[in-house]
């Protein structure tokens, strides 16, 4: 082994300290980054490559057949922004009935002679393409969960078609339910409805705006009023990429974090063993080392534990992206989601460059050393650095200890900043998890609407014939809302009370059913929150979430149409609510306004708020004994708002903080371990006139006490405005805004506590250092130079 290699060897084992603090740091920051960076390019990546391969429409059209016609829509297909188009296809909004499981919910139908080539082509991933009549191919999304073979019929259109399921396919943008051959959609749609639907690629597509001018330019030959909906392709994207996009700008921040924390630490690292080490450094270069040499050393000092902690980074982001990836897999049915190796690449190239860089500014004060002044400097401070920080602490009425320590920060004040900004980060993620898990808790509050005391749960709805719930021959039975609501009513303790019914519905221009509820009662203290507008106050009123405002392009005073019921539903838009159920495709409404519609509400649930002091309980039990004979039973509580992401997340967060707590309270332990080492000698005199251990380790963790406040002091505020940037980012990236309730989730009585806890990080980081000091025997510590 060559003289330089010797020497950085040596260097690495002698300070363990050191090289565990480089090692943890750099893990932290490259696990962030793994993680981070494969969250990245897998919420993208199998919708992108999708689209390109299926030729996917940059926008899906749906036009009234009753106010254009076939040949007009052709000839929107030559504006001057389209880059190809398809259609015209008949659409029609039906609701089958199967034989296999999956209830009858209303589903867009449109009629096409083959998959196409050019636009939207249509990929087959079970059986073939219909070639007659009487064949139908579902959608791998469909609610009918498709099954080959299996029969579909139509109740509700004249001569009750029956079809057959010979194929299951998938839109990259989900431009239908299910396909049939054209001749099929005569028998298929209803007098006086259906409509046509145009499918359209345009030359510039990349921006909201691009899509909009597209859109604008292909309706402008055509009467106007005839197009009632349209999706666009960076709808169906970013709901795709809903479920890994939300974890992007919080793992970006753990990974800012720990960055910048592992090229602090590192950089402060490398400068105490340049500090400490000047003596040395004179040595090396009596022997012979040139500064060049004497640079590589301490960078080589640094880079080792850096390799080992950057290793285990990589394994650590692997294994944290393995429950995430199990999310977006899921989204194309993909089984092979992995973390890409060029991602492992630029993140281990970015962090050793980082740390070679660090190391390398750090250690250059080094190699610029004369060897008689390196040879001629000792170890301690100077004499008069923090003397005034003396005379002040020891007029305070403290014990000499404790004021000895809180003077020792103003002595070393550069090495008490580098102390203090790892505490500040440590405290920061701190405030951050804490204001995470608060918000995340909002809204998984207003997801579940569980501020009812009591619940009586819908009914499992009815799957038809075959399905599970069907009892054979007879229909099975079904509670009567009015039943169960005049038991509530009748029951001691009710106080406040709603009842609630799903049905699904369509709206067009977007693909898929959404969920309608439907409210019989005042809803408006079960626990919706709303982001801008005002609760349902009539009837015809609606209130909606945010994903379904961008998907329908609509906006708080616009009014919808409700389709696939006994006949279409009209409704006013007259508030925003937060819930991310369903991607956020829901509409809340008063009951009243689908009773033309839809009379037989029976899959209600019953919500309820007793009064003052009744026992929930005891009023349960009391409830169900009216309710058995209805076949429904109440249950204490609110209805379940819980969510595998939500775990994910809160589970992220805590590893991430607690690896960030590490780190900062190594660093701490570093800092206080040099600095307890130059002074023992100092240490040997306290206690040849007296100082006892416990007086030792007074001092010695009394002196972080000023550098752990004021660096939890600062950075409370540091991470309360990371939760104000990465929330709403968060919510951004699903398509949901965050009302102030999820956000404004800091306190006063819990700021002091959580400002505390930079001085408990300090505290941490000393104890080890304290109880060696504690322990020093007195005549080794004055034997030493």
């Amino acid at each position: 082994m060559s003289a330089l290699g010797t020497v950085v060897r040596s260097g690495v084992g002698r300070r363990r300290v050191q090289t565990l603090v480089i090692g943890l740091a750099t893990m932290m920051a490259v696990a962030a980054s793994v993680l981070g960076g494969t969250l990245l390019v897998v919420s993208g990546a199998p919708f992108d490559d999708a689209f390109v391969g299926q030729h996917g429409a940059h926008l899906s059209v749906q036009f009234d057949a009753g106010k254009v016609s076939a040949g007009q829509l052709s000839r929107s297909a030559d504006a001057e922004e389209v880059s190809a188009a398809a259609g015209p296809f008949r659409t029609a909004t039906v609701t089958p009935r199967s034989d296999g499981p999956g209830p009858g919910w209303p589903m867009t139908v449109v009629g096409r002679g083959d998959p196409g080539r050019d636009v939207d082509e249509v990929a087959l991933l079970d059986g073939r393409w219909p070639t007659h009549p009487g064949e139908i191919v579902l959608s791998a999304d469909s609610s009918l969960l498709p099954t080959m073979g299996m029969k579909i019929t139509f109740p509700d259109l004249s001569g009750g078609p029956t079809l057959t399921v010979v194929g299951v396919a998938r839109s990259v943008t989900r431009t239908a339910d299910a396909w049939v051959v054209p001749s099929q959609m005569r028998a298929l749609t209803a007098p006086g409805s259906g409509g046509y639907q145009m499918l359209y690629r345009f030359t510039d597509a990349g921006t909201a705006a691009r899509i909009t001018a597209g859109g604008k330019a292909v309706t402008r030959s055509l009467p106007p009023g005839t197009a009632v909906g349209e999706q666009s392709w960076l709808t169906a994207k970013q709901t795709a990429e809903r479920d890994t996009a939300l974890y992007v700008p919080f793992l970006m921040a753990f990974g800012a974090l720990g960055l910048v924390m592992s090229v602090l630490i590192v950089g402060n690292v490398v400068a105490s063993a340049v500090g400490t080490g000047t003596r040395r450094i004179g040595v090396l270069k009596a022997v012979g080392f040139t500064p060049a040499q004497v640079v590589r050393a301490y960078v080589g000092q640094a880079l080792i534990p850096a390799a080992v902690g950057t290793a285990l980074g990589v394994l650590a982001g692997h294994l944290l992206a393995v429950p995430v990836l199990a999310e977006a897999a899921d989204v194309y049915g993909t089984s092979s989601l992995s973390v890409a190796p060029w991602v492992d690449l630029a993140v281990v190239a970015g962090v050793l460059g980082l740390v070679a860089a660090t190391a390398w500014a750090s250690a250059w004060r080094a190699g610029r050393l004369r060897t008689v002044d390196a040879l001629a400097v000792g170890r301690t401070a100077s004499a008069g650095r923090g003397r005034w920080a003396a005379r002040l602490a020891g007029r305070l009425p403290l014990p000499q200890p404790v004021a000895l320590g809180l003077a020792r920060p103003f002595a070393r004040p550069g090495r008490a900043l580098a102390m203090g900004t790892a505490v500040l980060f440590g405290a920061a993620a701190v405030t951050f998890t804490v204001g995470l898990g608060a918000s995340l808790g909002q809204v998984m509050k207003a997801r579940a609407h569980d501020a009812a005391d009591v619940v009586v749960p819908a009914p499992l709805p009815d799957f038809g014939p075959g399905g599970p719930q069907d009892p054979g021959p007879e229909k099975r039975p079904e509670a009567d809302p009015a039943a169960v609501a005049a038991a509530v009513e009748a029951a001691a303790g009710t106080g406040r009370y709603y009842r609630a019914a799903t049905v699904r519905a369509t709206v067009s221009g977007v693909t898929g059913t959404i969920d309608v509820v439907a409210f019989t009662g005042d809803a408006s203290w079960g626990g919706y929150t709303m982001v801008s507008g005002r609760w349902i106050g009539k009837p015809g009123e609606a209130v909606v979430p945010t994903p379904f405002l961008a998907a329908t392009g609509t906006r708080v005073g616009d009014t919808v149409t409700l389709n696939g019921l006994g006949e279409p539903v009209t409704v006013r838009i007259v508030g925003e609510v937060l819930d991310p159920r369903n991607e956020g495709m829901q509409v809340f409404t008063d009951a009243s306004a689908l009773t033309p519609a839809h009379p037989d509400l029976t899959e209600t649930s019953h919500h309820i708020a007793v009064t003052s002091g009744t026992d929930v309980p005891g009023y349960v039990d009391a409830l169900n004994k009216d309710l058995a004979p209805l076949g429904v039973t109440a249950q204490v509580g609110g209805l379940d708002g819980g969510g595998d992401i939500v775990v994910t997340l809160n589970a992220l967060s805590a590893i991430l903080t607690l690896m960030l707590v590490a780190v900062a309270a190594l660093g701490v332990l570093n800092g206080v371990l040099l600095d307890t080492r130059e002074r023992v000698r100092e240490l040997g005199v306290h206690k040849a006139l007296g100082m006892t251990p416990r007086q030792t380790v007074a001092m010695v963790l009394t002196s972080v006490v000023v550098t752990g406040l004021v660096a939890g002091a600062l950075g409370v505020p540091l991470g309360m405005a990371l939760h104000g940037w990465v929330l709403p980012a968060m919510g951004d990236s699903v398509g949901l805004r965050l009302p102030e309730s999820v956000i404004a989730v800091y306190h006063g009585p819990e700021l002091l506590p959580l400002a505390l806890g930079g001085l408990l990080i300090a505290t941490l980081g000393a104890l080890l250092p304290a109880g060696w000091a504690a322990r020093t025997r007195t005549a080794t510590a004055l034997r030493t130079e």
